[in-house]
């Protein structure tokens, strides 16, 4: 496959990138400045482009068979994370590619809390991520809004972190996916080995869906 991967230099983007040169797909990688292109690894196509600016994203997705943004905004600019992710919806709109957006958990429901959500549990979330969980529910309600683009949403767990590519996990819908112990959480790489697998296999397409272990 041909894949563009927007935020290709970030912690998530880095681990898509690097699945899907494992797997052989052709990949270009969107990064802000050319000054990032040294932090791509070899065998990317590096490209610089406004992730903001709709055009620079049709421009960067054209030609290819699927579009990956793993776009977040820097702390203190989380309300942009909604003007970027319809500017990535636009782009792959007029690109005529399919788009699978890294989203967030904050719309998981909690087991065990009657039905509340990651963000509206009392108590569940921190206050240093409140805003970039709010953030994430904006983005996936602008998803769900969306009729023209060919777009999923995957919602991380509750942790994501660096850790070991296993190739394992489980697949979920709406709920925070808990393992045996209680906690929700999976490794950078399984996500990314997740994301792959459903750029490959369009599985859930105009709709959301969450992994974990």
């Amino acid at each position: 496959m041909k894949l563009t991967i927007l935020g290709a230099a970030g912690d998530v983007g880095r681990r898509i990138v690097d699945e899907a040169l494992a797997r052989g797909h052709e990949v270009t990688g969107v990064v802000r400045t050319e000054a990032q292109f040294g932090q791509l690894p070899e065998g990317v196509r590096p490209r610089a482009a406004d992730v903001a600016q709709p055009q620079q994203v049709a421009l960067a997705a054209a030609g290819q068979d699927a579009l990956i943004s793993a776009v977040r905004p820097p702390d203190g600019q989380e309300d942009s994370l909604v003007t970027l992710t319809r500017s990535v919806l636009d782009g792959a709109q007029t690109a005529g590619v399919r788009v699978l957006v890294v989203g967030g958990a904050a719309r998981l429901r909690v087991p065990g809390h009657d039905g509340a959500t990651v963000l509206t549990a009392p108590d569940f979330l921190p206050a240093a991520v409140l805003a970039i969980a709010r953030a994430c529910q904006a983005q996936y309600e602008l998803c769900l809004g969306e009729h023209r683009a060919q777009w999923s949403y995957l919602s991380p767990p509750g942790l994501l972190q660096p850790g070991a590519r296993t190739g394992r996990y489980r697949l979920g819908t709406d709920t925070l996916l808990v393992d045996a112990g209680g906690v929700s959480h999976i490794s950078l790489e399984d996500f990314a080995v997740a994301m792959l697998d459903e750029a490959e296999r369009a599985r859930h397409v105009r709709r959301a869906f969450t992994v974990g272990y």
